[in-house]
């Protein structure tokens, strides 16, 4: 729970708000339009997150291996802090984006195998609770900086044209330090309990492991159904993610209405991720989650007409009521439905195909944006990820409680 709190500040100040804010600020120095800028945006999101997709099934695969996990972990987690900590002497868009996509993959790489250690800390019949909880305290740990660079921002005006402004400077080196201080007790003290035990020449065996659980994956059809849902909707959710602040710059919301929304989202977030837990454990998990993928369709809708800073706001809440407990619940849901002791490759797929699809999300939004000359219609083109994505989840739940049945 720890390292959620510890990773978050990274998502609220380097991937949704203060880092695009100012990425947009410089490229218009630069004379980039809006479309552009946010074009180079989605595309730079788009290969940090193929890199990672790439490798995660065979990392994956690697990770299920005795002491593996939390090696490769560290590996990860040591990139990310560094490139975060280097934003804070990048000066021109260029540069801001090479270190983003640096520390956007040791992000990524590092939540692969954090996610892969939940069935190491929790039993099947307490994930959800685990999960949502985990998610609910880094919401909370990621809005206490945001606020701290909100009070520096309304102290020094509303100009964020300069790249030698302290508040956003200080904000990357902060964060950096944040992510690391916070990171020190899951360092210290969790552990791989489930494993494989080390074979010889262990790339060579984890291209092995990840042939066969390519080939026998059929044999998995529940696990694969609802694989190829989350592909389609979790990539609405990162592109939202991603996107929003950019967006929101480009349709001429204020600065400080895009920072207070992330608070809030923060806010809302943090008790609708606990109650989702609770929902889920009453009414299943399965229809909470196809809730908060309606939520998102309405919030594609709403973004698409979006023209005042009241409407950022009611997307904003839309979003927080949503956000955390379709991730949480996702996690869990999966994780009860996979073999412990392979669960790293498990959720070497589950992060390739989510993190694969992040790549489609912003990619997709620069090119309609980019195509038309208006990003309205790249937000309005994440609309069919989250249908599609309901459609077969909806599908891939009916059949899971069949097989249940079944079994019985």
């Amino acid at each position: 729970m720890l390292y959620d709190w510890a990773n978050s500040i990274y998502v609220a100040v380097v991937m949704t708000t203060l880092l695009p804010i100012f990425f947009k600020s410089v490229t218009a120095d630069y004379g980039l339009s809006n479309s552009v800028a946010d074009s180079y945006w989605g595309y730079a999101t788009s290969a940090a997150t193929l890199l990672i997709s790439l490798f995660a099934p065979l990392l994956g695969a690697l990770g299920d291996y005795s002491n593996m996990k939390m090696k490769i972990f560290k590996t990860f987690f040591y990139l990310g802090v560094f490139a975060t900590g280097m934003l804070f002497f990048s000066s021109s868009w260029r540069y801001i984006i090479v270190f983003y996509m640096i520390s956007l993959v040791g992000y990524l790489g590092a939540n692969l195998f954090y996610d892969a250690l939940i069935v190491d800390v929790s039993s099947s019949d307490r994930m959800d609770k685990v999960s949502t909880y985990g998610y609910a305290v880094g919401y909370l740990g990621g809005s206490l900086l945001p606020l701290a660079a909100v009070i520096l921002f309304l102290l020094r005006g509303d100009d964020f044209s300069s790249d030698l402004n302290p508040a956003i400077k200080i904000s990357f080196l902060a964060t950096s330090a944040w992510w690391f201080v916070f990171t020190i007790p899951m360092l210290k003290n969790v552990r791989q309990v489930y494993s494989k035990e080390k074979e010889p020449h262990l790339v060579r065996s984890s291209f092995g492991t990840l042939y066969r659980t390519i080939k026998n994956i059929s044999s998995y059809r529940s696990v694969f159904l609802f694989l190829v849902a989350y592909f389609f909707y979790i990539d609405g959710v990162n592109t939202i993610i991603h996107m929003a602040i950019i967006y929101g710059t480009t349709m001429g919301i204020s600065n400080l209405t895009l920072i207070g929304a992330l608070l809030v989202t923060q806010v809302v977030t943090i008790p609708c991720t606990l109650i989702s837990g609770v929902l889920a454990k009453r009414f299943g998990s399965d229809r909470i989650i196809l809730s908060g993928i309606a939520v998102y369709i309405v919030v594609c809708i709403l973004a698409y007409n979006l023209q005042t800073d009241f409407d950022f706001w009611v997307i904003t809440v839309l979003v927080g009521t949503s956000q955390g407990g379709l991730q949480a619940l996702s996690r869990s849901y999966f994780g009860k439905m996979i073999p412990k002791e392979s669960s790293n490759e498990f959720f070497g797929f589950y992060d390739i195909l989510g993190k694969f699809a992040a790549i489609m999300g912003p990619a997709l939004y620069g090119l309609f944006s980019q195509i038309t000359g208006k990003s309205q219609y790249g937000v309005l083109s994440i609309l069919i990820l989250f249908v599609v994505g309901g459609a077969v989840f909806l599908y891939a739940s009916s059949y899971e409680k069949r097989r249940s049945r079944q079994s019985v």
